[in-house]
């Protein structure tokens, strides 16, 4: 079998509909995304946990709408008059907790996109009511959103993120390591992102290929 060979080379993340694998956990979330613009209101919440896919189904969207992409915590009322000119896309509503210019900012943002016609899709972790916004008219608004639930991971879809992030590195496992290191790691997206990024590393300084023996260290306690 060729050796794998590892080379210091920059993470680039594959976001194209084609690379993004649907599964139970994640196919109704991409139904709504991809019912645009058929949205209840001109707008929809995807909620998952971290490393789940939310940012990959705002780049699907994007190059569906054309729709500009924006963290909630850069938004400015500045802004606002540009974004809302077109679909926009608020990612990780929930880091605006406590900052009141950023969400004061997002709730003219919202009335401003749906008044010229244009649609609002927005991201965070958990459900809206969970994002610690404490301005009453944008908790309002956002309550009101049609929410796109990523579910818990499945083993198929564990796979495929772990698959897709050592593609990212230009890294290919093979099969067999890959379902090792489903079986025994932590069932979450963000062990998937741990365990890929300290796998590279470790097969880089050592300059050996990704195989059970690597994943078993990576996974010791």
């Amino acid at each position: 079998m060729a050796e794998q060979l590892n080379f210091d080379l920059p993470v680039r993340a594959a976001l194209g509909r084609e690379d993004f694998f649907v599964s139970p956990a994640n196919a109704m979330a991409l139904g709504l995304v991809e019912s645009w613009p058929n949205w209840s209101g001109g707008k929809l919440v995807i909620s998952g946990p971290s490393g789940s896919g939310k940012s990959h189904l705002v780049q699907v969207w994007a190059h569906m709408s054309g729709a500009q992409v924006v963290a909630a915590a850069d938004l400015t009322e500045a802004n606002v008059p540009h974004l809302a000119k077109h679909p926009v896309a608020v990612e990780d509503v929930h880091r605006i907790a406590g900052v009141p210019d950023a969400q004061t900012a997002l709730f003219h943002l919202h009335n401003l996109t749906l008044a010229e016609g244009n649609t609002l899709l927005l991201t965070g972790i958990g459900a809206p009511p969970q994002w610690g916004l404490d301005l009453p008219d944008l908790l309002s608004r956002m309550q009101g959103a049609t929410v796109a639930v990523m579910e818990d991971p499945d083993d198929m879809l564990l796979m495929a993120v772990m698959a897709k992030q050592f593609g990212d590195r230009q890294l290919m496992p093979n099969p067999d390591t890959l379902s090792y290191l489903v079986k025994h790691m932590e069932r979450s997206f963000a062990d998937v992102a741990r365990v890929v990024q300290e796998l590279d590393s470790l097969s880089l300084s050592e300059k050996r290929p990704i195989t059970k023996v690597l994943a078993k260290r990576v996974l010791e306690p």
